[in-house]
């Protein structure tokens, strides 16, 4: 019986291992003829979108045993429907990747409705830059300042509770006294961009990579009003726009409002799923990287005026996501109130 007892317990374990071949199967073997999916938290077209197909089109080669990359858009909640869908749901083999929400660990830490992750488990590949935002009206709107929007009401159009469309809005509202009234209506960008130059908003937010790039004319001809930028230091295209950190009336509202700018620091990153095997984990971080500095990808980022680096590695991601989440209560509290929360 004890005989029998221990077959059918070396049985079971085989079983659980799966075959030795698998197990043993170095990132070459594992990744040659399969299909990595880059998931996007939005709809096609802005920051997101831009820097996860940028990854996609070059990260491939750099990959032992060459995958193909697809893309796939799955909007949903401000990015919540895809960052739960990859924490939960996803294969965790190393054939699942996403374009990181910037304010993965802030939704976290302020206890957003819907998370339904944990921010310090996502496998962290590395970014490609950090991400400086703007908040901005079109050029017929009455606010054309930072000093405006604390005297008027102004219009803006956003893409949910948890983007930063809306809550750096809410937050300059509560802790830097400006009155902005919010539609957060739109799936995207784009979409607030339509509806703004059609009259139902007066402005929006967004990457300030991306209106470079989507928008220049705009700029070129003085269509839009840029009102704040939401960094950490100041953009050096933009010198005299203030940053939201410098608008609070306290220091603590200062602190607190930094506190949304950390996710800037996260900027354009690339994740995947927890729990990948390690030996794959050190292979697409150092393929990342790898990319970074690829010259067709260098070439192709002067071309389209596309704005990388500085990157950081996977660590340096993780080091932030940590930080992030040991906030002191107090600035917690503020951020939570400012979100009217």
């Amino acid at each position: 019986m004890r005989l029998l007892q221990a077959s059918l317990v070396l049985v079971v374990a085989g079983l659980c291992m799966g075959p030795p071949h698998v197990l043993a199967q170095t990132p070459d073997v594992f990744y040659r003829g399969r299909t990595v999916e880059l998931y996007v938290g939005t709809d096609p077209g802005g920051g997101y979108d831009l820097y996860g197909r940028l990854v996609a089109r070059y990260m491939g080669k750099h990959i032992p045993g060459g995958p193909t990359f697809v893309v796939k858009n799955m909007p949903g909640a401000g990015h919540l429907r895809m960052a739960n869908w990859v924490y939960g749901a996803a294969p965790r083999n190393g054939t699942v990747m996403a374009a990181a929400p910037q304010s993965v660990a802030i939704e976290q830490l302020l206890g957003t409705d819907g998370v339904q992750y944990d921010a310090r488990r996502f496998s962290w590949i590395g970014r490609v830059a950090p991400v400086v935002e703007v908040t901005y009206t079109w050029h017929t709107s009455g606010t054309r300042t930072l000093a405006d929007a604390r005297q008027r009401e102004t219009v803006m159009g956003g893409s949910g509770a948890a983007s930063p469309t809306v809550f750096y809005l809410k937050a300059l509202n509560q802790l830097a006294g400006t009155k902005f009234r919010i539609i957060p209506a739109y799936p995207s960008n784009a979409e607030t961009n339509l509806a703004m130059q059609r009259g139902e908003v007066e402005g929006g937010s967004k990457a300030w990579a991306s209106m470079k790039v989507d928008n220049a004319d705009w700029l070129q001809e003085k269509k839009v009003n840029i009102l704040v930028q939401y960094a950490t230091s100041r953009d050096r295209d933009m010198p005299d726009i203030p940053l939201m950190m410098e608008l609070g009336r306290s220091e603590n509202e200062r602190r607190a409002l930094k506190l949304f700018a950390l996710g800037n620091a996260m900027g354009r990153s690339i994740m995947a799923t927890p729990d990948i095997p390690q030996e794959r984990l050190v292979a697409l971080q150092k393929a990342f990287l790898d990319t970074m500095g690829d010259s067709e990808l260098l070439a192709f980022t002067r071309e389209k005026k596309i704005d990388i680096g500085p990157t950081l590695n996977g660590e340096a991601l993780k080091d932030l996501v940590e930080e992030t989440l040991a906030m002191p209560p107090e600035v917690v509290a503020l951020a939570k109130a400012a979100r009217g929360e």
